[in-house]
Parts: structure tokens; C-alpha cells; sequence
């Protein structure tokens, strides 16, 4: 199981600071609502959790089972779903996947044809992602997210391009997928993270601007 470290953690673009002096201590298993309005900076979080822009300042530790893991490793732990994540659109359904799940281990043994059935892509099989509809990519990049055995889920805005049965689906798969995994939400809505039990403000670690 995964532990995360943050110790006064910040980030910085050339001279304006988006948060700092941040501390946290995700538990094995935590579910953490990372909130604030738009453009406050919970996607620039999430890309520093996962390693994709790097922290300008702190101390972050990950480990697993007590084990240390370095910052060139840490993508081997995590999966994210987020509206600025590329999918291969050239591939068909069938072909993202098993391309996908030959850098994946998937996570308890579940095998495509379930993974597409619990998509609800059924039809989609031999389909480029080119023409598929953006909530069908949406339950796509969610679905590459729970189904990689991986301790650690980053969901940014996880509901967007979804109707209302595809956030009632989206609570479904947090259910039944990710519940034994460390999961941070990044939102404004709280619809898409009443399962979390713990939340972290962005508007807390910015800096105040004097008059």
C-alpha cells in the first residue's frame, strides 16, 4: 500500500507562486478531495503528485509496504484520469488496451472482455477512439485509470463529458474498484468526490498579496 510525504511543498511558475507551504500525509487507502475554484490549481497539484511537473520547493516521500521509492519510479505506482490526457485515437478499442496493458499489470487479474463489458463499450470493440463520442472517451481514460494495478488513483474533473448515468457510473466503478487504493479527486463538484473522507483546499496555500 502506498504512503505519501508532503512537507512544505510548493509550486511556481516563473514568478507567480499557485500554492506553497503545503503539508500531507496520505494514508494507505485514503480518499483526499484536493478542491478550489478553476484555475486555483488542483490539476498543477495533481501533475506534481504524479511526477509530471515536479515540485518547485519541499520534501516529498513515497513509500510502499515501508519501502522507499524514488521520484523516477513512482510512475510505476499510479494511474490518472484527467481532460488533458492524450488517448492514441489511431488505435481501436481492442488495440488501446492490449496495447496499454503490456506496461500495466491489470488489477486483480480482470481480463479485457470484462473491462469493455463494465465500460459499457461493448459495441465499440473494433472502433477507432478517433470516432468514439467524449463521454465513451471519458468512461475509456477512467476505465484505463481503475483497471491498472496500480496503489495510487489521481482523478481530475472525473465526471466531466458524462451525463448523469455516467456519474452514477463513475461512483460505481470508485465502489467497486478503488476501494483498497489510495485515491486523490481534483474538483470543484462535490458530486464527484462524497466518497472522500478527507479534503485539501488549494485556496489555503496560497500566498496572500499585499495591498
Amino acid at each position: 500500500m502506498l504512503e505519501i510525504r508532503l512537507t512544505n511543498a510548493a509550486k511556481r511558475f516563473q514568478y507567480d507562486w499557485i500554492f506553497r507551504h503545503l503539508d500531507l500525509h496520505a494514508k494507505p487507502t485514503d480518499k483526499i478531495a484536493i478542491t478550489g475554484s478553476n484555475g486555483s490549481g488542483k490539476s498543477t497539484f495533481l501533475k506534481c503528485l504524479a511526477g509530471i511537473n515536479p515540485f518547485t520547493e519541499g520534501e516529498t516521500e513515497y513509500s510502499l509496504e515501508q519501502r522507499s521509492i524514488s521520484d523516477n519510479e513512482v510512475y510505476r505506482h499510479l494511474s490518472i484520469s484527467a481532460p488533458y490526457m492524450e488517448l492514441p485515437e489511431e488505435f481501436t478499442l481492442l488495440e488501446l488496451l492490449g496495447f496499454h496493458f503490456n506496461f500495466k499489470t491489470p488489477y486483480q487479474g480482470i481480463q479485457l472482455k470484462e473491462m469493455i463489458k463494465v465500460m459499457y463499450l461493448e459495441d465499440a470493440i473494433n472502433k477507432q477512439v478517433s470516432h468514439f463520442s467524449s463521454g465513451m472517451k471519458q468512461r475509456l481514460k477512467l476505465g484505463l485509470c481503475f483497471f491498472s494495478n496500480t496503489s495510487l488513483l489521481l482523478l481530475d474533473e472525473p465526471t466531466s463529458n458524462l451525463d448523469r448515468r455516467g456519474s452514477e457510473w463513475y461512483q460505481e466503478l470508485v465502489h467497486a474498484y478503488g476501494q483498497d487504493r489510495t485515491i486523490f479527486v481534483a474538483s470543484n463538484d462535490p458530486g464527484e468526490y462524497e466518497f472522500c473522507t478527507e479534503h485539501l483546499s488549494i485556496e489555503d496555500h496560497k500566498i496572500k498579496k499585499s495591498r
